[in-house]
């Protein structure tokens, strides 16, 4: 089966997570605990929760960090809140 261009549905221009929602959310799809996120990725547990929870902010080391540990481009944690348009 072929798909043609005319088929698809462009992705929408803003997504509507803060980049704490993105980290839980992609975190869930991978179907693993804070520990585990935490022993994947070298940043305490506590810290996951309080990113989880916009207690602190994730920051580019730990953007980093997160996104090789749940194998996406950082940008999709840091940028989670980006909103096209919007200066």
């Amino acid at each position: 089966m072929k798909i043609k261009r005319e088929d698809l549905v462009p992705a929408g221009g803003s997504i509507l997570m803060s980049p704490g929602e993105m980290v839980r959310a992609l975190r869930e799809l991978k179907g693993w605990s804070q520990l585990d996120l935490a022993d994947a990725s070298g940043i305490s547990q506590t810290n996951i929760s309080a990113i989880e929870n916009g207690r602190v902010q994730v920051g580019k080391e730990r953007s980093i960090a997160l996104a090789e540990a749940l194998n996406v481009h950082p940008g999709s944690i840091m940028f989670a809140d980006y909103e096209e348009g919007v200066a």
